[in-house]
This record gives C-alpha cells, sequence and structure tokens, in this order.
C-alpha cells in the first residue's frame, strides 16, 4: 500500500497544470512584471497623450538663433575697474580683498557697483583673488564680466527691414584690437547703423576693452557672430544687400559708389593685411577712401566712420 501511494505521489508532482493555492495561475504567470511606469509612459494614458501633444507643440515652435556666448572675463586693478564700471561695461560680481586698505577707488568702485544694481559684492582673501587672476596684480578689487550673448548675422539685417529700413551693417575681417571693434560699434550707433559683424575665430570680441571702447553704445548696437564671413557675406548678398569692401587700391572711389544709400554691408580689413583673399573677393565692389594727404591706410574705427558718415548723408 505504501508503494501504490508514493508513486501517486509521484505522478501528481509531475503533472504540469496549476497547483494549490495558486489561484488557477501557473508560476510563470505569478512572476511579477518590474515597476510600475509613470503615466507619461503608459500607453493610452491620459498623462501619455498630454506628453505627447507638448512635445508636438515644441517640434513646431522656431527656434531663436544665437551667435552664441563668448566668454566671461575679469577686469583687474582698481583703475580698470573704477573705469569699467564708469562706462557701463556689464558686470556680474565685483570681488574686494578682506581687510583691504580703501582708498577713493575702492570706495568709487563700492559706490557705483550698488548704485547701478545687480552686482554681486563679494569680499575674498587674498590667495583666492590671486588663483582667480593668476597672479596678476589686481590690487584687491576684481569685476567679472559675463559672457556676451551675441547676435546672428541674419538678425541684422532682419530686423532692419522689419523697420521698413534699408540695413546698413559693419563686417570686420581680421580685425583683433577690442578698441577698433568698440570704435566701429560706436560709429555704426551714431550714424544709424544696424550692426556689427565679427568673425568667429581670430577676430576681436566684445570684452570690456571693447565695451569702455563703444562709450556706452554696445548696449543698443548688436554684434553678430559668423562661423564663415564669406558664406555670411554670400547670405547677405542674396537678401538683397550689397556688399562693399575697404581696400587702399579699391577699383571706385568712395564717392562713385551709388550703393550706399541702399541695403548695404561694408566690410573693413584688418590695418596690416586688409581685407584677406576670399573676403575681398566676394565683395560686389572694392572701393578706397581718397586721402589726400598721403597716409597709406586708416585703422577700421576711423575707415568705418567715413564710410558710415557718407551712408548716413546720402540716406538723409
Amino acid at each position: 500500500m505504501a508503494g501504490n501511494s508514493q508513486r501517486r505521489n509521484r505522478r501528481t508532482s509531475n503533472k504540469k497544470g496549476a497547483t494549490v493555492g495558486s489561484g488557477g495561475k501557473r508560476r510563470r504567470s505569478l512572476e511579477g512584471k518590474g515597476p510600475t511606469p509613470p503615466a507619461e509612459m503608459r500607453k493610452g494614458h491620459a498623462k501619455q497623450r498630454i506628453a505627447n501633444a507638448r512635445t508636438r507643440q515644441a517640434a513646431k515652435r522656431p527656434v531663436a538663433r544665437r551667435g552664441g556666448k563668448g566668454s566671461s572675463e575679469l577686469v583687474v586693478g582698481r583703475n580698470p575697474v573704477v573705469e569699467a564700471l564708469r562706462e557701463g561695461v556689464p558686470a556680474n560680481t565685483l570681488y574686494v580683498q578682506q581687510f583691504i586698505d580703501s582708498d577713493d577707488r575702492v570706495r568709487e568702485a563700492l559706490k557705483l557697483a550698488a548704485d547701478r544694481g545687480g552686482i554681486h559684492l563679494m569680499e575674498a582673501p587674498k590667495p583666492e583673488l590671486d588663483r582667480m587672476t593668476n597672479g596678476l596684480n589686481h590690487q584687491g578689487v576684481v569685476l567679472q564680466v559675463p559672457p556676451y550673448e551675441y547676435a546672428h548675422p541674419e538678425d541684422l539685417s532682419a530686423a532692419a527691414f522689419d523697420d521698413g529700413e534699408d540695413p546698413l551693417i559693419v563686417a570686420l575681417d581680421g580685425v583683433t584690437d577690442p578698441r577698433n571693434l568698440g570704435a566701429v560699434v560706436r560709429s555704426v550707433s551714431a550714424f544709424g547703423g544696424h550692426g556689427v559683424v565679427v568673425p568667429e575665430r581670430r577676430a576681436a570680441g566684445m570684452t570690456a576693452g571693447a565695451w569702455k571702447t563703444s562709450a556706452g553704445t554696445a548696449a543698443r548696437t548688436p554684434v553678430a557672430r559668423a562661423t564663415n564671413l564669406t558664406r555670411t557675406l554670400e547670405a547677405y548678398q542674396k537678401a538683397g544687400l550689397t556688399v562693399v569692401g575697404l581696400a587702399a587700391d579699391g577699383e571706385v572711389e568712395l564717392q562713385d559708389v551709388e550703393a550706399l544709400d541702399g541695403p548695404l554691408v561694408i566690410v573693413v580689413g584688418s590695418e596690416g593685411k586688409g581685407l584677406s583673399r576670399l573676403v575681398g573677393e566676394t565683395c560686389d565692389l572694392r572701393v578706397r577712401i581718397p586721402m589726400p594727404g598721403g597716409a597709406e591706410s586708416l585703422n577700421a574705427g576711423v575707415a568705418a566712420g567715413v564710410v558710415l558718415y557718407e551712408a548716413a548723408r546720402r540716406r538723409a
């Protein structure tokens, strides 16, 4: 009898059906499926439909174009910091050394920063300021300038057309002195221009020095950065702008250029090398400025100012 019972138990245990206590489910059906996914990932869930709709709407929105950001900069020393604050150079933090011997310049820097608002005042030990400035003679005062937000080159012409005006733009080719860039920005602002274009590489950017030379006009005159200046000029040409390059050996004198009163890009090269070959070949006209005094060339800021004045005079 015992042998028969054991044989029945073995036959029962080898069956593939449900076992007692399983609720009628097989073993594999009883295994878990992992954690419940979020509602946004569950098919058919209302939150998933909302999330999908938002994604589709975001894909339809136009992406805001930017010319990129520059890098942050430090203005070092009591006089440079005071001058930068006087000229309205953008700043986000003024660092002052702990236990500094205060003088008129330090007090003025603190007052200018406090009066402007939006500038954090930070006290820092001398070793920290030494580290920040790589050992420069900071005199206990350091001003941090935030990265400049460049415009996109096409935004300059688009803004002019939107206002019902013919674009007047200056492009700089190989100008590496920030003070020249600041002077050009100041001239563009003075003569009703719509902005300045600089190459992304091997060119001056909107540093504190450029801001100071612009005498505050950089706050209202956009500067755009071009990845490739030649392609940017070609895009301007396709948009209907005439590209005029300034060159000492230009084929046309300034007073004979008829395009100055229309949509215009003035290209200024470096004082030493002038226009690069590709940029010069891209220009519709190469123009020379008559100089009866016999000077060989003008610096970028002066040359741009002369042509901008003539363009503004004809548009008046």
